[in-house]
This record gives C-alpha cells, structure tokens and sequence, in this order.
C-alpha cells in the first residue's frame, strides 16, 4: 500500500506544482517518508514516473474489465464515466510527469492505441464508435482541469446521448 500512496503523492505534486516540482525529495516528503522510504520502492524519477504510467493504465483496464456492457466501446463509456465519477482522473498529471521522455510515454501511446483501435470492426457503426471514444478523451481532459463542469446529472445525459450514438434504434 505504500508504494501506491507514493505514487499518489507524486500525482498530487504533478497536479498542484508542475513537472519541474516533482522531485524524489518533493514526493517523499508529501508522502511523509524519508527519501531513502521512496528509494526503497523506486529508485530514480524515472522508475517513479513509469510506475505512474503503469499503475494509469493498469487502473483504466480494470475499470474496462468491470463494465457490464457488451460492446468495447459501451465499456470504453463506462469506464471512463466511472474515472470521472470517482476522480480517477490521473491521466493528466501521468502525461505531464513523462512528457518529454519517450520512453516514459511510449506505454501510454500503446495503451492509448489499443483502447481506440481495439474491437472496432466489431462495432455495429464503426464511425460512431470513434466519435463516442473520443469524447470520452474529451471528457476526461476536461474533466481533469474542471472536474466540478459536469454535474451527475449532466453526465448521465452525456452518457444518454453518447449511447445513443451507439445504439440509435434504443432511443425514444
């Protein structure tokens, strides 16, 4: 459990300060350990950043993987209404701590890729799916910098509207 309170902590830094606050000293005293506590589960920025991509997309997967709905992009949605909902809303602060580095990114270009190219040729309208997939990054881009924009009842219209897009012949 610690590990992931460390890397809440550097999200946290991410999110208030900037790229150029985060430091290992920065994250270990927010966290509340000493630095060699945080060297003992990462052992550079770099390790503390992938870890950060990693646990980003691991996270989203899981939320994929508890959804009900039967299409990829139904549970695409979902999942991202339930970051939304929740305030799992990481991506930014994971983007700006590995942005520069490729190497860093190079995970979260893959999932990103996999998670809008993924079942689309199963999809009924291939096209619809797409728009209701990029809305979804819409929503969690902005989401992240206003999260108070959307009440619940406005995303529960969103959600309406966009599965809607999905399955036209559902709608009134």
């Amino acid at each position: 459990m610690r590990r992931d309170e460390l890397l809440d902590a550097a999200e946290e830094i991410l999110c208030d300060q900037g790229s150029t606050a985060l430091t290992l000293a920065a994250v270990a005293d927010r966290a509340g350990v000493s630095k060699g506590g945080l060297l003992y589960h990462f052992n550079s920025k770099e390790a503390l950043i992938k870890a950060m991509v990693e646990r980003l997309i691991d996270d989203f997967d899981q939320l994929m993987a508890e959804q009900p709905d039967d299409s990829y992009t139904e549970r695409y949605l979902g999942a991202t209404l339930a970051a939304v909902r929740s305030g799992r809303l990481r991506r930014w602060a994971v983007v700006t701590g590995a942005s520069g580095n490729i190497y860093l990114l190079a995970p979260l270009r893959e999932a990103m890729a996999r998670w809008h190219r993924e079942g689309l040729d199963e999809e009924p309208d291939r096209l619809a799916s797409q728009v209701v997939r990029l809305a979804c990054e819409g929503l969690w881009d902005v989401s992240s910098h206003d999260p108070d924009l959307n009440t619940e009842d406005d995303l529960r219209a969103l959600e309406t509207r966009l599965r809607s897009l999905l399955r036209p012949e559902a709608m009134p």
